[in-house]
């Protein structure tokens, strides 16, 4: 067996952020000073080797020299003790009016899992997206107008449009938010939704949209363009989110928790 020495592509005062969370969750559930294998500041390195390089659970206990199960119990504390500090949406758009932020831009995406029970009404999976041919859970995403990100919503099974998933858990603070002057742009797959969003020609007319149209919709896809990163740099910097080999109800917790490290990364 060969050993060698690697280094976790993290800032070191994010380790040291979420090491300081973890001690003060120890101390909050009395947990006896020394009774654990791993320190607080060690816990931390192997939840961050978990969202940034995707590992195997059972490998990171491996390297640090606990169980299986204590690796898995270590990683749910650090993602529910991030996630717990991921910002409300009122409190988002609240702060985003304070700095004059002129609109926001609502985006979904399906963050893969493996393949869980779950059957709809209809008989399909209740996990399985059709439009991506894949198994997982939508997330909603506010990102600010340049693409930074600022919310994430809970997890819907994958089979939920983005539109039904916006109506659960963004479209009433959008629409208080939109009437006090911060309107929310989107894509066409929110039709229907009362935001900002592209005109879509008539199903089944030949004529072109009206040149004012075209040209609102285009200033809406340009505007909107540096928003739709935003679940892609969430996905390529925390590596986990591309795939998800946890339980996918645990998806929304994961994505909140990278919001809060990716914020704590700056």
């Amino acid at each position: 067996m060969v050993t060698y020495v690697a280094t976790l592509d993290v800032p070191g005062h994010v380790v040291e952020f979420l090491a300081r969370h973890l001690a003060a969750h120890r101390r909050r559930i009395g947990t006896p000073k020394g009774s654990r294998v791993l320190g607080p500041f060690r816990q931390a390195e192997l939840v961050l080797r978990w969202f940034r390089e995707r590992g195997r659970v059972h490998c990171l206990a491996r390297d640090a020299g606990v169980s299986q199960a204590t690796g898995y119990r270590y990683l749910h504390e650090g993602i529910n003790g991030l996630a717990e500090q991921a910002p409300d949406l009122h409190e988002v758009l609240t702060h985003c009016q304070k700095q004059g932020m002129t609109h926001v831009i609502l985006d979904g995406t399906l963050i893969e899992s493996d393949r869980v029970a779950g059957v709809r009404e209809n008989g399909n999976d209740l996990w399985f997206s059709e439009k991506h041919k894949a198994f997982g859970g939508n997330v909603q995403f506010l990102s600010a107008p340049d693409g930074t990100p600022l919310w994430v919503s809970k997890v819907e099974p994958g089979s939920t449009p983005d539109i039904t998933a916006a109506r659960n858990h963004a479209l009433p603070a959008l629409y208080k938010a939109a009437a006090e002057g911060l309107p929310t742009l989107a894509d066409k797959g929110y039709i229907g939704a009362g935001i900002h969003i592209p005109v879509r020609r008539p199903k089944g007319s030949e004529l072109a949209l009206h040149v004012d149209t075209r040209m609102t919709n285009a200033l809406i896809r340009h505007v909107r363009a540096l928003g739709e990163r935003t679940a892609a740099e969430l996905k390529q910097r925390w590596r986990t989110l591309q795939r998800i080999t946890l339980s996918p109800c645990r998806i929304g917790d994961i994505a909140r928790a990278a919001l809060v490290l990716n914020g704590q990364r700056k």
